[in-house]
């Protein structure tokens, strides 16, 4: 369990960080732990649509999505970091914080 949890929040932190890095113009206006909720839901949202659209856990023996005995499924890291890469914009919007410069 204690292990899940530390594993979700370092993914979701590198899968915050792409999506921060590939997001449209300047998204540095959100804070780390905004931007690390951003790559835990993209990270769930993601794969869930990735599965959802391309039925790729039904090649999987038992429908494991997280079974890496065939490779690492990149695809799905790419739509992860997509998703994320949206909830970033939407929460840069959202908060509507701006640098000013003075």
């Amino acid at each position: 369990m204690l292990w899940t949890i530390i594993v979700t929040l370092v993914a979701g932190t590198i899968i915050g960080l792409l999506g921060k890095l590939v997001a449209p113009g300047d998204r540095d206006n959100i804070p780390l732990w905004l931007t690390i909720i951003c790559g835990i839901v993209g990270a769930f949202v993601g794969s869930y649509l990735y599965y959802a659209i391309f039925g790729v856990a039904d090649n999987y023996p038992g429908g494991d999505m997280n079974d890496t005995s065939k490779g690492i499924d990149w695809w799905r890291h790419v739509w992860q970091v997509a998703v994320a890469a949206v909830l970033v914009v939407i929460a840069s919007a959202a908060t509507g914080r701006s640098r000013a410069r003075v």
